[in-house]
């Protein structure tokens, strides 16, 4: 149950409908805020999209930073392969990037070899990652280098990572120990799993697993991620002995027996999920259902929230909390009040949603929430934190690299 978006949105809904009626202690919800929300993605999204013509957001998108067409490049160095081998390799890649994602922290960048870009946050992370792909830091065989595997992942070392990301005293990566063990736990868990991922452990297996004429649902490709990559994440989240993920105990959250009491939210698996759907359909295989994933509980599209007053903090000390020293202390990401954020994001984006296609004048079918994002919310929270925090996030959350 607690592995299906419809758990999510029902849970988060029903937090929704409590901090409505006054009974959150975190939060109000200005219901007249949600159209000057709606105003602001849709004139973001018009200006980034002008024929409406918006993509998944997905991985990819961060790929092709600084105008530079990387998957191109990257699909013309598998063309030799058959098809699904191919798509396998992309799907190597965007597995392996996406679980890389979490926030970096404002003091990180990486300068691009030979283009000579220099970029942050999440599209620093991409183009990193992806050279480090191409380089061959994820593949236990040297003479097959554009792949990830359960060798290379289960022998990959902090020092590794931190080279191929430019990581120093001087450009500090937030998470790096982190994201090198969940990589580990990745290869412990392909290498487990070889009805799914193959005999060497391939991320990309999911294609041959899942791969259809009649197509994929976008559920289907989830439900696959969190059954077998649950074990993969470091929270101590676990209801007999099955580690649950990104799902978080919140005293209001109801549910039959022991799901009571735990919000589903599982941001860099749907994340992961919408960054698989390119890799499919470019291979003959379309993908179904896309408007049964929900928004990501993140902190561009739960900031787009807050800076538009949409969700007003009761006590907005909470958000930047000190401790006794008087330095900032971060808020826990265990914590409640994030809990809550990230669920009320989920539940009032799908409220956003028809209010900006009604903006567009185009219909769910033209743009589900996968293009809504991209266009989008996720955009648009990125530019209101660049107007008022310098692009920081709204929370001071502490972060081990493995949920934002």
């Amino acid at each position: 149950m607690l592995r299906t978006t419809t758990a999510i949105r029902e849970r988060a809904r029903g937090l929704l409908a409590r901090a409505r009626s006054g009974r959150s202690e975190w939060f109000t919800v200005d219901d007249t805020a949600l159209a000057a929300a709606a105003d602001i993605v849709a004139e973001v999204t018009q200006r980034r999209y002008p024929d409406l013509d918006i993509p998944y957001h997905s991985r990819w998108r961060h790929f092709e930073a600084g105008g530079i067409d990387r998957n191109s490049v990257l699909r013309k160095q598998l063309s030799h392969l058959e098809p699904a081998d191919g798509a396998a390799a992309l799907i190597d890649l965007a597995v392996v990037s996406v679980l890389l994602d979490a926030g970096a922290g404002p003091d990180w960048s990486y300068l691009e070899p030979d283009a000579g870009g220099t970029y942050a946050r999440s599209e620093g992370l991409a183009v990193a990652s992806w050279h480090a792909f191409v380089g061959g830091l994820f593949s236990g065989n040297p003479a097959d280098p554009l792949r990830v595997d359960a060798a290379g992942l289960r022998s990959l070392t902090t020092s590794a990572l931190a080279e191929a990301f430019q990581v120093s005293d001087a450009n500090p990566l937030v998470g790096l120990d982190g994201r090198v063990e969940l990589l580990r736990r990745l290869g412990e868990t392909l290498a487990a799993t070889p009805e799914v991922f193959g005999p060497d452990g391939r991320p990309g297996g999911l294609f041959a697993a899942l791969a259809d004429e009649g197509g994929v649902a976008a559920t289907d490709i989830l439900g696959l991620l969190l059954r077998y990559l649950s074990p993969i994440w470091l929270a101590d989240n676990i209801i007999d002995d099955i580690p649950l993920g990104d799902c978080w105990r919140h005293d209001a959250v109801p549910g039959p027996g022991r799901t009571a009491g735990w919000m589903p939210l599982h941001k860099l698996s749907q994340w992961l999920t919408y960054s698989l759907l390119e890799p499919f359909e470019w291979n003959a295989v379309p993908v179904t259902d896309l408007d049964a994933l929900t928004a990501l509980a993140e902190y561009r599209n739960g900031g787009l929230l807050l800076d538009t007053g949409v969700l007003q903090p009761i006590d907005p000390a909470a958000l930047h909390p000190i401790d006794a020293a008087g330095r900032p202390a971060g808020v826990p990401v265990a914590a409640q009040i994030v809990v809550e954020w990230r669920a009320l994001t989920v539940a009032l984006l799908d409220e956003v949603a028809p209010l900006v296609r009604a903006r567009l004048g185009v219909d769910a079918a033209r743009l589900p929430l996968a293009r809504i994002l991209e266009g989008g919310t996720w955009a648009a929270g990125r530019e209101l934190a660049a107007r008022s925090r310098g692009g920081l996030p709204p929370f001071d959350i502490v972060s081990n690299g493995t949920v934002f």
